[in-house]
């Protein structure tokens, strides 16, 4: 009996140290989101301008189109034009009213068009997004949309399915994106036909006396790819000059050394003398193929090519490029390279599609043809231009319907319009046996980083798809103060500070569901645990109830 009485008043304790627990917890809260009220009032009309500067001049390189322009001195008014709100700053325009066919659209990166009734998008370019700092709430009506031509080292979070879905359009680099910018790095047709650069071989014989076979031109080192470690090791097989950073044995000429003059007519006529040159992608994933692959087939150089699985898919002919996949080792790929060179009709091989003119793939052929944008072409749009109009029109093709009385459609990104591999480490020793090859890194290098990059990011992805997107009911949507950036998830985080034990489930329950979007993110290593079920996450349940 009276054991039982013991366990009565043990639990009677606990109950009322959980509770205390809660209300200190939430009066923290509400002091906080008072500050947090008052603090967005002072600050928010300042939020579209904080990083203009930084992202104005990313677009320098676009010709863009005719278009009515904001400006300090003229207001242009929106009207009844939708919004397309940059959140990223990408194109450094404050205020653009955009033609795209017979709809036109109002395009800014100014934040303080967030809840402007008629901002229908928000376009974001990839390697600006940032988990902590997003357009939320996310309405019913606003559509987000991605564009990301880089690699997936510029943003690893992008690149897991509950974050690419968060999307309803996307520009990528895959060819399943809505907007597929495969193709980039290629002018047309006419650049892979191209003879200027071609130099004969009976010239490129005469030059191997004092070049080697092949070229190695890097300055980026120590990509995911790992290609530093490959064509290290096949340094141990082959002659391979190297005018980059990466592995350098030989150097350009003084005005060429810049990473810019990498398309001028002197660099391209140093690259077009070689008879290969290693074409490594930084990152190994479907479609993302770079001017490593384009360039030297402009230029008449048989690339010998690492990166895209998918690479068969885009030769201009069955055999116009040396697939390193396909051989088990680099001393078999140098053996290989060896016979091509000393044997000039299995070379010619190679570039007889180039000497002929004769471009056989023709998926690349419709790729080219049915694009909506052009390369370096002022006769056509660029793909910057492109992916807004894509936007506009799907924007405008739902209001249409919502005139009609019909619901609107919604699209969706699948995990195909962004998807790599993990990247991985070669492991090879026979270069260490190399006189003249350099020496592989000691130690840690940022090879290793990106493993460890890629694992966290995937794990903040899972976090994501553990539950059904919802939203807190503290205040929700329509409650909550008109563009207030903290919301009760973010004060219970902050508020929780002094309650160690708990801040990460808080995170975890909270972040993971707020506002019908997704995580929060955190520099890795911020907390020692990982997210888990932890016994108290269904107290927090009950506590926060969310509604669609």
């Amino acid at each position: 009996m009276v054991r039982l009485q013991r366990r009565k008043l043990l639990a009677s304790c606990l109950c009322m140290t959980a509770t205390v627990f809660l209300l200190a917890t939430l009066q923290v809260v509400v002091e906080l989101g008072k500050f947090e009220r008052k603090k967005f009032k002072n600050s928010h009309l300042q939020d579209g301008h904080n990083t203009v500067e930084e992202g104005s001049n990313r677009l320098n390189v676009f010709l863009k189109k005719e278009a009515l322009t904001l400006n300090g001195k003229k207001k242009l008014e929106v009207g009844d034009h939708p919004i397309m709100l940059w959140w990223s700053p990408l194109t450094g325009e404050t205020g653009r009213l955009g033609q795209c066919g017979a709809d036109a659209c109002f395009f800014t990166i100014n934040r303080t068009y967030l809840h402007h009734p008629m901002t229908k998008a928000f376009l974001f370019y990839g390697t600006d997004f940032n988990i902590d700092s997003l357009p939320l709430p996310r309405k019913a009506y606003h559509d987000w949309a991605l564009f990301h031509e880089e690699s997936p080292k510029n943003n690893y979070k992008l690149f897991h399915e509950p974050v690419i879905t968060l999307f309803n359009h996307t520009a990528t680099f895959s060819r399943h994106s809505h907007l597929p910018l495969t193709t980039q790095y290629l002018e047309g047709v006419g650049a892979l036909k191209s003879l200027k650069y071609l130099v004969p071989l009976k010239s490129k014989n005469i030059l191997r006396k004092r070049l080697a076979p092949l070229v190695y031109v890097q300055s980026d080192c120590d990509p995911p790819s790992d290609r530093d470690s490959y064509v290290r090791e096949l340094m141990a097989y082959i002659e391979v000059d190297s005018y980059g950073e990466c592995l350098r044995n030989k150097d350009l000429p003084q005005q060429l050394k810049n990473p810019s003059s990498m398309d001028a007519d002197g660099f391209y006529r140093i690259i077009a003398q070689y008879k290969f040159i290693l074409a490594f992608e930084n990152a190994v994933c479907d479609d993302y193929i770079t001017e490593k692959f384009w360039r030297p087939l402009k230029l008449g150089v048989v690339p010998v090519y690492y990166g895209a699985p998918s690479i068969t898919d885009w030769l201009p002919s069955n055999r116009s490029a040396i697939l390193v996949s396909e051989f088990a080792h680099p001393r078999d790929l140098a053996s290989y390279i060896k016979r091509l060179d000393y044997d000039d009709r299995l070379y010619e091989a190679y570039i007889e599609w180039k000497l002929k003119g004769e471009i056989s793939n023709q998926q690349l052929l419709a790729a080219l043809r049915e694009r909506k944008w052009g390369v370096q072409d002022i006769t056509q749009d660029n793909y910057i231009d492109a992916f807004e109009c894509m936007v506009c029109s799907k924007v405008w093709d739902n209001i249409r319907l919502r005139e009609k009385g019909l619901p609107p459609r919604r699209w969706k990104a699948e995990g195909t319009h962004l998807s790599c591999p993990a990247p991985t480490m070669f492991a090879f020793s026979t270069a260490s046996r190399c006189p003249h090859c350099p020496l592989a890194p000691r130690g840690n290098s940022l090879r290793e980083m990106w493993i460890a990059s890629f694992q966290q990011s995937r794990k903040e992805a899972q976090a994501l798809s553990v539950t059904k997107p919802v939203t807190c009911l503290v205040a929700s949507r329509e409650e909550r103060p008109k563009g207030m950036k903290l919301s009760w998830c973010d004060n219970l985080i902050h508020a929780s500070v002094h309650f160690a034990q708990v801040v990460l489930e808080i995170r975890s329950f909270c972040c993971y569901r707020r506002l019908n979007l997704g995580p929060c993110s955190w520099q890795p290593g911020a907390y020692a645990a990982e997210l888990s079920p932890w016994p108290t996450l269904g107290l927090f349940s009950r506590i926060f109830r969310t509604v669609q």
